[in-house]
C-alpha cells in the first residue's frame, strides 16, 4: 500500500472547496480532512455532501462544514463563502474545482448555454478568489488554486464552451498571481488529465476510451481523483511556497 505525505502547515488549516461533494472535489475534501485540515465545501448534490461530511467526521477528523450553493449564483456564493469563514476560520486555501464538461457541437451552443458555460466553469472561480483574497491577507496569505483541463490543449471537438472555459483559466491564474503575489497569496492551476470519476464512468467510460487513453498517455494505468488530489495537498501547502502562476499538469504524461 502506497505511503503519501503528511504536510504538517495544513492541520487545522482552513481550506474552501467548490463543488466538494462529488468526484474530484470530494477527494480533495477527503485528503485535506486527513491532513487535519478544517474544510468547508460547498454543492449543489445534498445526499452525497452530506453523506460525505458525515463519513469523515464518524472517523474522528474535523467535521467538513458544508453548504448547498449554486456557484453561478454570484451573490449567494458570496454569501456562502463569508458563512465558511465566519463558521470555520479564516480560509487560507481555496480550491476553485466546480465545473460540468457537458459534451456538445457548436451547432447545438445557443447564446444562453454558452453564458451558463462560462458561469458554471470559469466565473465563479474569479469573484470566489476575490472574496477570499482580503481574508487570506489578513491571515498572512494564503494558496488559491484553480482547476484547469487538458481539454483546451488537446484541442477537443466535443465541448467547446468548457474547453474555451478552461483555457481562460491559465491566463486568469498568471494574472491574478502577479496581483496578488504582494498580499502573499499564491495563485497556481491544476490541470487534471483523463481522470476516472463516477460520472465519468457513468456518462462516457469504456474498454475503447480506456485503451485509446492508454495508448496516449506516457503511464499505462488509468488516473484517478487521488492523483489530483496529491497535487492539491502539495500546492496548499507551505512546501510549495515559491510557486505562483504556474500550470502544474496532471495527466499521466498524455499532452
Amino acid at each position: 500500500m502506497a505511503a503519501y505525505a503528511q504536510y504538517p502547515s495544513l492541520k487545522d488549516r482552513v481550506v474552501f472547496v467548490s463543488g466538494g461533494g462529488t468526484g474530484i472535489g470530494a477527494a480533495f475534501v477527503e485528503a485535506f480532512a486527513r491532513q487535519g485540515a478544517r474544510v468547508a465545501f460547498v454543492d449543489i448534490a445534498e445526499a452525497p455532501s452530506r453523506a460525505l461530511a458525515d463519513r469523515l467526521a464518524a472517523e474522528g477528523l474535523h467535521r467538513p462544514h458544508v453548504q448547498m450553493c449554486d456557484v453561478t449564483d454570484s451573490d449567494a456564493y458570496a454569501r456562502a463563502i463569508a458563512r465558511a469563514a465566519a463558521e470555520a476560520g479564516p480560509i487560507r486555501v481555496l480550491l476553485n474545482n466546480a465545473a460540468r464538461d457537458d459534451r456538445h457541437k457548436i451547432e447545438d451552443v445557443t447564446p444562453e448555454y454558452w453564458d451558463k458555460c462560462l458561469a458554471v466553469n470559469l466565473k465563479h472561480q474569479f469573484f470566489a478568489t476575490r472574496a477570499v483574497a482580503p481574508i487570506m491577507a489578513e491571515a498572512g496569505g494564503g494558496s488559491v488554486i484553480n482547476m484547469g483541463s487538458i481539454s483546451w490543449m488537446r484541442g477537443r471537438d466535443i465541448f467547446i464552451g468548457y474547453a474555451t472555459s478552461k483555457s481562460a483559466i491559465n491566463g486568469m491564474t498568471r494574472c491574478l498571481a502577479r496581483e496578488l503575489g504582494p498580499r502573499n497569496i499564491r495563485v497556481n492551476c491544476l490541470v487534471p488529465g483523463a481522470i476516472v470519476t463516477e460520472r465519468q464512468t457513468q456518462l462516457w467510460r469504456d474498454p475503447d476510451a480506456d485503451r485509446q487513453f492508454l495508448e496516449a498517455q506516457c503511464l499505462k494505468y488509468r488516473l484517478d481523483p487521488g492523483h489530483c488530489a496529491r497535487m492539491a495537498l502539495f500546492l496548499a501547502s507551505d512546501d510549495s511556497d515559491g510557486c505562483s502562476g504556474q500550470n502544474f499538469i496532471v495527466d499521466g504524461g498524455l499532452v
